[in-house]
């Protein structure tokens, strides 16, 4: 599929991808593959939240099995902030280890790989949030910066993104230890 062809499918809010999340059960817990963006204003990049958690967590989620990584970061940055951004460049692949908090995997042990893309925003950017997680919790955007008092996800983002290198970086965050 061309990008052009993608972003028409995208634009015509039609289903681009018939895939499941690319979330796999293995023995007592599970392997989630997800994408994030990287979206910069200055010192300040954009986060989503809601009502339910007491956090922050990047713009981004799972791959759809069938979509690349970029497929699923543009799909996502679209269903997020109603913006079709293209991807800049990969930035980060983090490998995180941890036990899930979510009441349908309370404690499950989750091992996750993502794929983080720095996007390239446009001048006019006006993000508007009608996304909702899954558990039909209404989400929104929020700017932070590495000062910023609110817990975030990923961590890494409070040092990393004060100055932005070239390259991929990659990470290893590991609860279990």
């Amino acid at each position: 599929m061309t990008k052009a062809k993608f972003y028409d499918d995208v634009e015509a809010n039609e289903e681009v991808f018939m895939g499941s999340d690319c979330t796999v059960k293995v023995d007592e817990g599970f392997i989630n593959i997800r994408v994030g963006a990287i979206i910069m204003k200055g010192n300040q990049f954009l986060m989503v939240g809601n009502d339910k958690d007491h956090f922050l967590y990047s713009v981004g989620g799972r791959i759809k099995f069938g979509e690349t990584a970029e497929e699923a970061v543009i799909r996502e940055v679209y269903e997020e902030t109603g913006v079709l951004m293209d991807v800049d460049r990969l930035g980060f692949i983090h490998e995180n280890f941890f036990y899930s908090d979510d009441e349908k995997k309370k404690d499950k042990f989750i091992y996750e790989i993502s794929f983080f893309f720095y996007m390239k925003v446009p001048a006019n950017f006006e993000p508007s949030c009608d996304s909702f997680t899954e558990d039909h919790k209404k989400e929104k955007l929020i700017w932070v910066t590495a000062e910023s008092d609110i817990v975030y996800y990923p961590e890494f983002f409070r040092t990393e993104l004060q100055h932005p290198k070239q390259g991929v970086k990659h990470i290893v965050t590991d609860e279990r230890k």
